[in-house]
């Protein structure tokens, strides 16, 4: 099965009760394990998770920190890029050049890379030499 089959696969287990907006996303570790996640909501709404959190989170679980692919699929007229805090996340296990294929449901995608989702990401070069 494809990146993009497996988070398409995976959406389908997405707990939307509220916004009725399923996502699935898959990830693939630097061993070539593909990890899934899907979005689960909450009826207090902040309290949810992304689907690319929760695929994040299973590769981590398994021992793996670092993503070499990402696919995100969503029943939407055109392709659902991340939410801001996801591409942050993406950025802390991927390189920028890492692709991301956005796509919907009916067939669309759009090709992309973590780069190119989050220019002038926050990197942990930031934090060190500060003064204060």
């Amino acid at each position: 099965m494809s990146l993009l089959d497996e988070a398409r696969a995976v959406r389908e287990a997405a707990y939307a009760p509220y916004s009725k907006f399923k996502v699935g996303a898959a990830v693939r570790g630097a061993s070539g394990r593909i990890y899934r996640g899907c979005n689960v909501e909450n009826v207090a709404y902040p309290e949810g998770t992304c689907a690319e959190a929760g695929a994040i989170a299973a590769m981590v679980a398994a021992g793996e920190t670092e993503l070499i692919e990402v696919a995100v699929i969503a029943d939407a007229p055109a392709p659902v890029p991340p939410c801001g805090g996801c591409r942050q996340k993406l950025a802390e296990f991927g390189r920028g050049d890492t692709p991301v294929l956005l796509a919907t449901v009916s067939g669309t995608s759009l090709a992309s890379t973590i780069a190119e989702l989050l220019p002038g990401r926050f990197e942990v070069a930031h934090m060190s030499g500060s003064s204060g």
